[in-house]
């Protein structure tokens, strides 16, 4: 889940040298109604700033950003998807963000996940702060998966086989334990991670033939081959976990409230928990994080604005407003996020890290994800078709 938020101010940074008040332009990803009271809150803090909003369709943004990028002509705060990082860095659009972090304390990297962190950088410089997550868990019919012996979930791999294995034979033709998302590149992502695979290691060396993933993607293929997971992509997952044919499912805190619309019968049947561990038990980590536009006129104005978003009232009223969750760990000790599955995904951004931080990471995700149908649909030698992966990514890295 993505959003976008661009922040131009006009005018200089001293108010009463403009002779007026000042207008701080807000373009934004979604429904005006989730951001208007934050803006409020920052206009009453601010005698003199007039916040103007404006949405604008998330399929026109990115194209937005390059024209500005091109243009050296744009906004002054940038909010976007935190998989944009490393593009608009790399293009030299964002600014170094350290200088303000040491003069506004709401922005330091210990008040947030490490995970969230981790997307505000590109090579040897932040250029952003935190603003929302979103992370992966469990979903499980608490029901079902007692009746096998885990009535709090799985909680390592072994453990996830054993309970896959123990449903499919309990509930007989027509009943999966879980999907395995081949269509999503961030699914295979975690479990390799799980298995101790950087997939792209710190001098830019893919490692995709290696044995932690070789041995990450026979993991995934074995819940195939021994018919735990439906092979295609048309089965509907909500529907499966209402009707009981399906166990579990991984999937983002978005799910939480369309279960429960969905799926009203299975009503205190069903929890959320953290995600099964092998060597670890990360999950990943996206949301959106707030920069400063590298051509900005207005920096200090700019990341005057990041502070006051950084800042925990500024956070809880965005997740009260659209359900995005804070990036800031202090405002998880609210009582709005202690519903129980809430509170699932605030354990699980414990131990959370983003794709990989290089501007070639989506076409390497595409090919990665091609590489898996090959080997689970099509049936190719699992090291064989990593081989070409690894040797892929290298020709997308530029690697000799």
């Amino acid at each position: 889940m993505s959003f976008s938020l661009i922040a131009a101010g006009c005018g200089n940074s001293d108010n009463s040298a403009s002779g007026g008040s000042k207008t701080l332009k807000v373009w934004f990803m979604g429904t005006s109604d989730t951001v208007t009271p934050i803006t409020k809150m920052y206009e009453d803090k601010n005698p003199g700033i007039k916040v103007e909003v404006q949405a604008i369709p998330w399929d026109t943004a990115h194209d937005k950003l390059l024209t500005a990028v091109a243009s050296k002509n744009g906004p002054d705060v940038i909010q976007m998807g935190t998989t944009w990082i490393p593009e608009f860095a790399a293009a030299g659009a964002l600014k170094d963000m350290a200088p303000y972090i040491e003069q506004y304390p709401s922005m330091k990297a210990d008040n947030f996940f490490d995970g969230a962190v981790q997307t505000t950088k590109y090579e040897d410089k932040t250029v952003a702060v935190p603003f929302y997550v979103e992370t992966r868990a469990m979903f499980y019919r608490t029901d079902l998966l007692g009746e096998v012996g885990y009535p709090e979930g799985p909680k390592t791999w072994d453990e996830l086989k054993d309970a896959s294995q123990k449903l499919v034979a309990k509930g007989g033709a027509g009943h999966y334990a879980l999907p395995i998302e081949g269509k999503d590149s961030i699914f295979t992502a975690i479990f390799a991670w799980q298995n101790g695979s950087e997939l792209i290691d710190s001098s830019r060396q893919p490692q995709f033939n290696q044995p932690a993933y070789v041995d990450t993607i026979n993991y995934l293929k074995s819940f195939y081959d021994e018919g735990l997971s439906p092979l295609g992509t048309d089965l509907d997952t909500v529907a499966a976990f209402k009707d009981g044919t399906m166990g579990m499912f991984i999937s983002g805190p978005w799910m939480i409230q369309t279960v429960k619309e969905k799926a009203p019968e299975i009503d205190g049947k069903w929890a959320v928990t953290t995600l099964p561990a092998k060597i670890s038990n990360t999950s990943s980590i996206g949301g959106a994080d707030l920069s400063i536009f590298n051509y900005s006129k207005n920096p200090d104005e700019a990341a005057k604005f990041i502070a006051f978003m950084a800042e925990q009232d500024a956070q809880l009223k965005y997740y009260e407003t659209s359900n995005s969750m804070p990036a800031l760990k202090a405002a998880w000790d609210n009582d709005a996020l202690k519903d129980p599955m809430i509170a699932a995904f605030g354990k699980q951004l414990e131990n959370t890290r983003p794709a990989p931080t290089v501007r070639e990471y989506e076409e390497i995700a595409q090919a990665a994800m091609a590489s898996f149908e090959q080997i689970t649909v099509g049936g190719a030698d699992t090291q064989t078709e990593l081989d070409k992966l690894n040797a892929k990514a290298n020709e997308l890295l530029g690697n000799k």
